[in-house]
């Protein structure tokens, strides 16, 4: 019965171990600075709306996140400006001019409204 138990707790440790990873969110700055390292990587930002277009149930908003700026591009409503949002995606990239990303962006798989920090 007791090499039972070892191996039910060390799955639990490790769960709780890696939940906090799971949960991460990474700065708009860091995805900024560096795009191709984060470049169709899932990653989890979070911040207020600052911009939102939507037509038909689609669009692209901005968040801000305080370190930076990024477009989600999103695939159903986007949300109201002001709004405190995270988002979960993959980053994308466009075009770089002379080593300037100019079009970084988080293609978006999942969204929660957060309250108001």
């Amino acid at each position: 019965m007791c090499s039972f138990r070892k191996p039910i707790i060390f799955g639990f440790l490790l769960v709780c171990a890696l939940a906090p990873a799971a949960s991460a969110k990474t700065s708009i700055n860091k995805i900024n600075a560096d795009p191709g390292r984060y470049y169709n990587k899932k990653v989890t930002i979070e911040g207020r709306v600052t911009d939102s277009y939507g037509v038909l149930g689609e669009g692209a908003y901005e968040l801000d996140d305080g370190t930076g700026r990024l477009w989600v591009i999103a695939e159903r409503a986007v949300p109201a400006r002001g709004s405190y949002v995270e988002a979960k995606g993959h980053v994308i990239t466009g075009f770089v001019y002379r080593g300037r990303n100019l079009a970084a962006a988080l293609r978006e798989t999942g969204r929660k409204g957060k309250d108001k920090h």
